[in-house]
């Protein structure tokens, strides 16, 4: 895949999806290696409103590493933001912040999966978020969701 490049955020779907433009071309991205609750889940909307905030911290302008596409043709992508010098990863701030969880079934392409576990277990550690309370997890409530 390509080098990062520099984005601004169109729109913040929910806790692990953005949409992307630069120039003409307008993305959707999905945060490599996170899965955040879906909007209809507890703590959906904080994770989302999380993901804006820290979005709208650095006025939207995001810097993606593309990983891979997904089988609905978005981009899989370490998102990074920076501001007076510091450059954070979005996805590690997600997880550090108990906004969402690591997605073990896809977090091996992540070239950061190490420092995503490290947020993690900050997370759990502090009780932050998802790890507040005994949630179900975004990939067991979308399978339930299909099966009804």
């Amino acid at each position: 895949m390509a080098l990062s490049q520099q984005w601004t955020v169109a729109s913040v779907a929910d806790g692990d999806t953005i949409t992307v433009r630069r120039g003409g071309e307008t993305k959707k991205i999905r945060f490599c290696g996170i899965d955040a609750p879906e909007k209809a889940q507890p703590l959906g909307k904080e994770s989302k409103a999380n993901l804006q905030r820290l979005v709208n911290e650095v006025g939207g302008r995001v810097m993606i590493t593309p990983i891979e596409s997904d089988r609905y043709g978005r981009t899989v992508a370490e998102i990074f933001s920076s501001k007076n010098g510091v450059e954070k990863s979005l996805n590690e701030e997600q997880l550090s912040s108990g906004n969402a969880y690591i997605y073990t079934q896809y977090v091996g392409k992540c070239p950061n999966k190490i420092a995503f576990g490290n947020a993690e277990v900050i997370a759990q550690s502090k009780k932050l978020g998802v790890w507040s309370g005994n949630y179900q997890r975004p990939w067991d409530y979308r399978k339930q969701q299909r099966n009804r």
